[in-house]
């Protein structure tokens, strides 16, 4: 059951993701090697590490929808859909709920900046992309199956943080991110799966180039 879950998902390092389905679909594509061009990208804030338009541009085609927060949305052009959380995006078989990411004690991703995380539902499964947050009180609300959930601390939660949003979130499947490049290493990974329910599986993917 796992395995179906996480079909077609690929870590790209760091925050960057890419879910192969009917549709290729590309979430904070950064420091891409290659890779096939994206139906749909989703950007969830205007930092560097996140919105790289070098990135895009790699692997973007004229019928290429850009979903992104309203910080990103001026840097951004061709089919560019600018979103707040509490939205969502109808994309026929493919439904985007976008909700809110944020920090509650750190000063690089304020409240009142609109930074988004997505809840990509697709063949019968919810894939969450938290985007780089703290444990917020809107965790309570989300329904997934998979969650993408940043470790490595500084700038998001670290890996004790990150086993308090499994339990509020209660995913079947996690997947850790945010670790390995700039923050974060082997060791928040190896912390974070021991703190997370045996309920909920931890998987860790190898970085696809």
């Amino acid at each position: 059951m796992t395995q179906e879950l996480v079909r077609g998902i690929e870590w790209l390092g760091h925050a960057s993701f890419r879910i192969v389905a009917d549709r290729v679909i590309y979430i904070d594509p950064w420091q891409l090697e290659g890779g096939p061009l994206a139906d749909i990208i989703l950007v969830t804030h205007e930092h560097g590490d996140h919105l790289s338009l070098d990135d895009i541009d790699k692997i973007s085609t004229p019928d290429t929808i850009l979903v992104c927060s309203k910080s990103c949305a001026e840097e951004l052009q061709g089919q560019v859909r600018e979103v707040e959380p509490g939205d969502t995006v109808d994309l026929g078989a493919l439904r985007i709920d976008v909700v809110p990411a944020y920090n509650t004690d750190k000063p690089n991703h304020p409240q009142g900046k609109g930074h988004v995380g997505y809840v990509v539902e697709l063949d019968g499964r919810r894939i969450y992309h938290a985007g780089d947050t703290d444990v917020i009180p809107e965790m309570d609300e989300i329904e997934c199956d998979v969650a993408l959930l940043p470790i490595g601390g500084t700038y998001t939660m670290n890996a004790e943080q990150a086993a308090d949003a499994v339990r509020r979130i209660g995913p079947r499947v996690v997947i850790p991110m945010h670790w390995g490049r700039i923050v974060g290493g082997e060791s928040d990974v190896s912390r974070f799966r021991e703190l997370v329910p045996e309920s909920v599986e931890v998987v860790v993917l190898k970085e696809t180039p």
